[in-house]
Parts: C-alpha cells; sequence; structure tokens
C-alpha cells in the first residue's frame, strides 16, 4: 500500500494514480489475492481483539469514492472476520432535516469509535468538500448565516477537517482515508452489468447517471480535497479501484498497518486476578 499513501498534498496529482494499477501482480495472481487477503483478515481479527481487549486506541476507516468504486465490496471482503461487537458501519447519505440544523461535522461526530474499536464510515464529513462544492444548491440548504458564505469557504473547511482529525490523533482515535479511485471506463461497465442484470437493478439510481455527467467536476473536487487534508497523523491512499481484487488487498493491508502500529498487547493482569482464576482452574478440576 506504501506507493498509494499519500502525507503530503502539496504537489499530489490525480492524473499520476492509474486506476487500473495492480503494480506487478497480473489478472493471474488472482488466487493469490485471495489466500492474501484471507491471511490478512485472521491477522485483523487477532489485532482487532487486541484492541477491543486494551481497550485504549479506536480506528477510524473513512472511504470514499464515485459510484460504483466497490466500497461496499471492500466493507463485506476486508471486514469478513472481525468480531462485530467490535466494530460499527455508518453510512452517511443525504442529510436530514435535522442534520440540516446542525453543524456538518455533528452527524458525523456522534458516530466515532469508541476505544477499542474500529468505526468505518461509508462517505463521511468529505461530502461536505465534494457533493456540496459539485451543487452549489446544496449548500444553500444549511441555514448557514450569508456573511459565512464566501469564496474561503472550502479552504476554511479543509482547515476545520485537518484541525478535527489532528484533535482525534492527539486522543488515540487513529484515522486512515481511502479514495478508491475507480475509472470513468469501469464505471460504466459496472454500471452496464446493473441495467443488465435482474439481481443488480436494486444497486442502480437514475442519480448515478446525473452524477456521473459530472465526472471532471468530481475528480477535480477529489483532487483538492486529497490536496488540502492529506497529513502524516490522517493520510490518504488513492486505492487502484478497477480490479477489485488488487483493491481489497490494498485496503487490508493499510488497516492492518495501522493496528500493528499501536504495538496493542493484552492488559497486564494483576497478582489478585491471576489468584482469581488460579483458585477457579483448581475448582473446576475437582
Amino acid at each position: 500500500m506504501k506507493p498509494f499513501r499519500i502525507e503530503d498534498g502539496s504537489k499530489f496529482r490525480l492524473k499520476d494514480f492509474d486506476p487500473a494499477d495492480t503494480l506487478e501482480f497480473s489478472a493471474e495472481d488472482k488466487p493469490r489475492a485471495r489466500e492474501a487477503l484471507a491471511e490478512g483478515i485472521e491477522a485483523l481479527c487477532g489485532l482487532q481483539d487486541k484492541l477491543y481487549a486494551q481497550d485504549r486506541y479506536g480506528l477510524l476507516v473513512i472511504l470514499q469514492a464515485m459510484d460504483a468504486a466497490g466500497k461496499d465490496g471492500v466493507i463485506k471482503h476486508v471486514m469478513s472476520g472481525v468480531n462485530p461487537q467490535g466494530c460499527q458501519v455508518h453510512s452517511f447519505k443525504a442529510p436530514s432535516a435535522e442534520e440540516l440544523d446542525h453543524d456538518y461535522m455533528w452527524r458525523c461526530f456522534k458516530c466515532l469509535p469508541n476505544r477499542g474499536q474500529i468505526g468505518i464510515f461509508n462517505r463521511s464529513y468529505y461530502e461536505e468538500t465534494l457533493v456540496v462544492r459539485v451543487h452549489p444548491e446544496f449548500l444553500a440548504n444549511e441555514k448557514l448565516p450569508p456573511k459565512l458564505v464566501t469564496k474561503k469557504i472550502w479552504k476554511e473547511r479543509f482547515q476545520d477537517i485537518r484541525c478535527f482529525e489532528r484533535y482525534l490523533s492527539r486522543n488515540g482515535i487513529v484515522v486512515r482515508k481511502f479514495f478508491l479511485h475507480v475509472s470513468k471506463r469501469e464505471q460504466r461497465r459496472r454500471f452496464l452489468e446493473r441495467v443488465q442484470n435482474p439481481e443488480k437493478y436494486w444497486k442502480f439510481s437514475s442519480s448515478d447517471m446525473s452524477e456521473r455527467g459530472l465526472w471532471h467536476e468530481y475528480q477535480n473536487a477529489y483532487e483538492d480535497m486529497i490536496r488540502n487534508t492529506a497529513t502524516s497523523y490522517a493520510p490518504w491512499y488513492i486505492v487502484p479501484a478497477d480490479n477489485k481484487w488488487f483493491t481489497r488487498v490494498v485496503v487490508g493491508a493499510a488497516i492492518i498497518e495501522a493496528l500493528a502500529d499501536m504495538k496493542l498487547a493484552y492488559p497486564d493482569v494483576s497478582e489478585g486476578k491471576l489468584k482469581e482464576v488460579a483458585a477457579a482452574r483448581r475448582a473446576l478440576q475437582k
């Protein structure tokens, strides 16, 4: 995952990243990728158990992407072996009336993971610098005082997000962000699959096509977002998403690395607790 990690966005250009990139691997390596993912899931399960037991850190995983890039598939396959008690997934769609009566961070803030847990945001507060930027009419619905809606609003939101993520990192919530980078050609293929397969009709929405028509605007918004919010404490991963098998391995590897860097361990047990365990063992062995 290292070639895809961005900590300093000052020179970032989205065009420098190929959505079909698989490094030195090819389609023939799919079986190896499945094995690697299975081994990764086993490692992830062990790390999550220690995360839960230690109860010091939390992990926030943010997934952002264009439609049909594979966010749901990443969650399903990469997190398949994780204990549900220690993992929560939140999907953020168009804000409700209640959410519009609060600041834009509010609905995400209340869903942050507890210590000892992994939280996954399927879309996030970053939508406020993406879809709201591409659709200025959405900004008008947020009831901001007119004097606060200036040409600096996106720069100010990037600044707020950087400060928010620094705050989380300073309080033991590790943030890892993933942009699943799918090509327009591959998105078209996946959309066609949805409209030609009755079992996938439910995945299709007419809004998918209207948003596809704004592809260039979204690519510019994503580039500016990553350029302004990639930091050492909350890096972005620009994950090639044209090949799902590769996408899932990269995301899994990055999550495992984030947990491994926490130096997780089971809590030390006191002398009193050891005596209790020994007494219970003797009683059970009689």
